[in-house]
């Protein structure tokens, strides 16, 4: 059995470039599709947060229109009710890599208010790279790979092949226009080579042990990958 961790925006909101604060968190199908996969599976799942706040879900996140309908949306809902990994995070600083088989960043736009400046976090991306621990990261989760750094000032991640939430995507949630910046513009300055496939269809890229997906309908796949990496 895998121990995995999941590392989890700590915010309820992301600000934008006029200072207001879109009401955010975590995006629910992005946390229920891979938790669901890998405790069907058998493995264990723990959440992190910076200072173990409870993770705020973003409520657009369980409307029927963006899960396929009511009952979709019910099944998501089911599984953060059911998931008591939730409402007992630890704190991401004290995470040790060494006691977890994989780790796991779900997305929603909570991760490019807080994850993306978190020290510890970008300490535990590049520890976790460096040693081939299996790394998962879907939708706004890769904004936490902007808080890498070596001691030279690159990023560990240069060269990759990832993906994430495209300016495309962005653009047709209607955020991009008052976004202080876009995750694909950011990534790509960090020095990833950057894959972008059509708008809101699954896009799973993995590259040695990296494993990213572009969107939420990316979730599901992106775990099943990752699970094949497990065995």
């Amino acid at each position: 059995m895998a121990r995995i961790l999941f590392v989890m925006t700590g915010v309820d909101h992301w600000t934008l470039a006029d200072g207001t604060q879109h009401p955010t968190g975590y995006w629910a199908e992005e946390f229920a599709a891979p938790y669901r996969a890998f405790t069907t599976a058998g493995h264990e799942v723990v959440v992190a947060t910076p200072g173990g706040v409870l993770p705020t879900v973003d409520t657009a996140s369980l409307a029927p229109e963006v899960n396929g309908g009511q009952e979709a949306a019910d099944a998501v809902a089911a599984v953060l009710e059911s998931a008591t990994e939730l409402r007992n995070p630890i704190k991401l600083e004290e995470a040790d890599l060494a006691d977890y088989t994989a780790v796991f960043y779900p997305g929603g736009h909570g991760p490019m208010e807080d994850l993306a400046v978190n020290a510890d976090s970008g300490r535990l991306l590049t520890a976790a790279l460096e040693s081939g621990t299996p790394l998962g990261v879907v939708c706004h989760g890769p904004a936490a790979l902007l808080a890498t750094e070596r001691p030279d000032g690159t990023s560990p991640f240069a060269g990759y092949r990832v993906t994430g939430f495209t300016n495309t995507e962005e653009a047709q949630a209607g955020l991009a226009e008052n976004a202080e910046w876009l995750l694909q513009d950011r990534l790509t300055a960090l020095g990833v080579r950057f894959s972008e496939a059509e708008p809101w269809a699954p896009n799973v890229v993995v590259d040695r042990t990296l494993f990213t997906g572009q969107n939420p309908a990316s979730s599901a796949p992106l775990a099943a990958e990752i699970l094949k990496a497990l065995d």
